[in-house]
């Protein structure tokens, strides 16, 4: 990220938010996101944002988080996220993660946590004032 871009961004009211959406149950928070003044990107394909990472670096990523049960996430990554968290380092490393995670799920969060800085973990289903608390606790 460009020294001071975020800075900028966030006196201007632009700040970017990357959604990741893998299931008909991540929430369409778009409404909240605008009156928050920030502008959304969506993602439903992980390679996809993988990509735009290095065009366009998020100040924000809420992604869901899936565990990997039977670790079919070519056997040494713990959930869906490891990848694109791995390229957010690179790339953006000062954006916050908000990470949202059904109550299977959610007992597993911890060990993504160990690997990765994460800003929230909500559990699904999300209220739009608990992401709207996440988003404004900058």
């Amino acid at each position: 990220m460009i020294a001071g871009r975020g800075a900028l961004r966030y006196a201007v009211g632009m700040a970017l938010l990357y959604s990741l959406i893998e299931s008909p149950g991540h929430p369409d928070l778009s409404a909240l996101y605008r009156e928050l003044g920030l502008e959304e990107l969506r993602f439903g394909a992980m390679r996809k944002a993988i990509a735009s990472l290095k065009r366009k670096p998020p100040d924000f990523v809420v992604g869901e988080f899936f565990y990997g049960w039977a670790n079919n996430y070519a056997g040494v990554n713990l959930s869906n996220l490891d990848v694109f968290l791995y390229s957010l380092q690179k790339y953006a490393p000062t954006a916050r993660v908000i990470v949202l995670a059904g109550k299977n799920d959610l007992p597993h969060v911890d060990k993504l946590a160990a690997l990765f800085p994460l800003h929230a973990v909500l559990a699904q289903p999300v209220a739009a004032e608990a992401m709207r608390e996440a988003l404004q606790d900058r």
